[in-house]
């Protein structure tokens, strides 16, 4: 039966049709992977220069972002490849002298069956094992790398902005500590809001630090004065103060971002021994990823399926939009088992059923036997009326 799976049809048309179908397949992943990984790379280059980190220390990162895109890429480029490269058939009437001879859809499938297999345990591999890895190594590498310089916070010279803009921040002179949590500065100046009101601080002296207990992280002022209010105002107050405590960011958003982070770093035997509601969603995405593979491949044979009075491209922007319906849902069924709002059992199973079902009846609408059941409906129906 294993072996039954991977067999490969040793025929002129089988190798033409699997050839065509690796071409189109390497062509369209290379020209994604170019726009994302271009992307990725562009972004990373800004990162650098406005955080200041040599572009070579920001590269492990891109590496690690391209192992997490990897899946979806490869998805949808063997997705894209089979509809081009069945469509093509159609379009030059070789398709129609195949399925002459009986070398019909079922024929197809079995043709690219091994490249199905493949993939769908290369994407498997990668979504259950390596993508976890490697979201685990780039956080270490942002550990060691970002947040030493950026992710600190504070940057000398400059104005920072904290909570939407609710604070602005400038130091004349910033001093990392060895702790990448704590860093020092002189000569301090903060702009805030506090229900409308204008709160401005000077200080000496400040140390960020973060919470060993809450994880919030905190600006300790030295030596400084508090001015509450605009001048002339009724309700000005101006309060000296020799230490004073300033959260810049709450504990909730720091938990929030970790805990979401975290447990996607998780390895899948961890996440299935796990059972909470995060834990549930990130092992259903996981599995969704070679799932998807399957499911969008037949697809692609269907969608491929053409005429000439049909216009060019149509069927790549209907799979196209099959595709990002698709991937979306998922995500949305990702979010709503993580807050509570949909049944883990339900879950993103729910989706894959309903694109079976409609695999099915696709089939079926193909094969002539929803048009003839159909007709069988409405014969009936005549034939009761004349009785009547």
């Amino acid at each position: 039966m294993f072996f039954k799976i991977f067999n490969f049809q040793n025929t002129i048309i089988s190798r033409y049709l699997l050839r065509n179908l690796l071409s189109y397949f390497f062509a369209i992943f290379f020209i994604i992977s170019l726009i994302v990984f271009g992307n990725q790379f562009v972004l990373t280059v800004q990162e650098s220069v406005e955080f200041g980190i040599p572009v070579s220390e920001l590269m492990p990162l891109i590496g690690f972002n391209m192992l997490r895109d990897v899946p979806i890429i490869l998805t949808l480029s063997l997705f894209l490849s089979i509809i081009v490269s069945i469509s093509q058939l159609y379009n030059s009437s070789e398709a129609v002298v195949m399925n002459a001879i009986g070398f019909g859809e079922k024929s197809f499938i079995n043709a690219i069956k091994p490249v199905i297999i493949i993939s769908f345990l290369v994407v498997a591999i990668l979504s259950i094992y390596i993508v976890p890895w490697a979201k685990q190594e780039k956080n270490i590498t942002e550990d060691e790398t970002v947040n030493a310089s950026e992710f600190s916070f504070i940057t000398e010279g400059r104005f920072e902005v904290f909570k939407d803009g609710d604070i602005v921040f400038y130091a004349s002179e910033s001093i990392s500590t060895d702790s990448v949590e704590e860093q020092n500065m002189e000569e301090i100046f903060i702009y805030a809001l506090n229900e409308d009101t204008p709160i401005i601080v000077l200080a000496k002296e400040a140390k960020k630090y973060t919470d060993s207990i809450t994880k919030g992280i905190y600006l300790q002022l030295k030596d400084g004065t508090r001015y509450e209010g605009l001048p002339g105002d009724e309700n000005a107050n101006i309060l000296d103060f020799d230490l004073y405590d300033l959260e810049i960011v709450s504990s909730e958003v720091v938990k929030s971002s970790s805990s979401e982070s975290n447990i996607q770093e998780i390895n899948t035997i961890d996440l299935i021994k796990g059972g909470d509601v995060y834990a549930n969603a990130e092992l259903q995405w996981r599995l969704s990823q070679p799932l998807s593979v399957l499911i969008l491949s037949v697809f692609g044979i269907f969608l491929g399926k053409t005429s000439l009075r049909t216009g060019k491209g149509i069927n790549i922007l209907i799979g196209m939009a099959l595709f990002m319906l698709y991937n979306n849902s998922l995500m949305i069924a990702k979010s709503s088992i993580e807050v509570g709002q949909l049944n883990p059992l339900i879950g993103m199973w729910a989706i894959h059923m309903f694109l079976l079902v409609m695999l099915l009846f696709f089939y079926q609408f193909r094969q002539g036997k929803v048009s003839y059941f159909i007709d069988k409906i409405a014969s009936f129906n005549y034939r009761e009326k004349r009785h009547v």
